[in-house]
């Protein structure tokens, strides 16, 4: 797994033996990227589920001026630090070994994100424990996008319940993103 452009653009980065983190490969990545990248530059990310850090990383690398990453696995946090490290995007970053929801808990009140990417384990509802926080959250505002990555099978059809819009898919062989934003506001990808 490497940085595919910006500041570290080539750099590889640590990923953890085994299947604790699934690393989302460099061509979904970029093609990620491709995406929001004008929405990235000067943005606030939130990075949740970060395992080794690549998508956070990606952001940092490519202008944002901020990026949170939580993970619960202390082994995974400790890939991501040496990530930020060896990158030199240490000093542009917050890292939180915590659970997601207490992190999120906890950075209530502290920060308000541009983009929140999340890449659960798959198939065991983490995203819509999430997004059930943030709909309720100052964590968000009405320009904020949430991407979530998950199984190609994951049902959103709840998100607007909750007050989100899903405004855009993203469909891989076995993946997705899921491009998510408060409702009524207009389309930005």
């Amino acid at each position: 797994m490497r940085v595919i452009a910006g500041s570290a653009r080539s750099l590889r980065l640590k990923t953890l033996d085994g299947m604790e983190t699934r690393p989302t490969t460099d061509r979904i990545k970029e093609t990620l990227f491709n995406i929001i990248g004008p929405s990235v530059y000067d943005c606030i990310f939130l990075d949740l589920f970060s395992g080794s850090g690549g998508i956070g990383i990606e952001a940092l690398s490519r202008g944002a001026k901020e990026a949170v990453f939580v993970e619960k696995n202390p082994k995974a946090m400790a890939c991501v630090r040496d990530n930020l490290r060896f990158t030199r995007l240490a000093p542009k970053a917050l890292t939180m070994t915590s659970d997601v929801m207490d992190a999120l808990y906890r950075l209530e009140g502290e920060k308000v994100f541009d983009l929140i990417f999340m890449d659960p384990p798959y198939d065991k509802g983490f995203e819509e424990h999430v997004l059930r926080y943030l709909a309720g959250s100052a964590l968000v505002y009405e320009d904020t996008v949430i991407i979530a990555e998950a199984s190609k099978d994951t049902d959103f059809s709840y998100a607007e319940d909750l007050g989100f819009h899903v405004f855009r898919e993203k469909i891989y062989k076995t993946n997705k993103h899921v491009f998510i934003e408060k409702a009524g506001k207009e389309e930005i990808c």
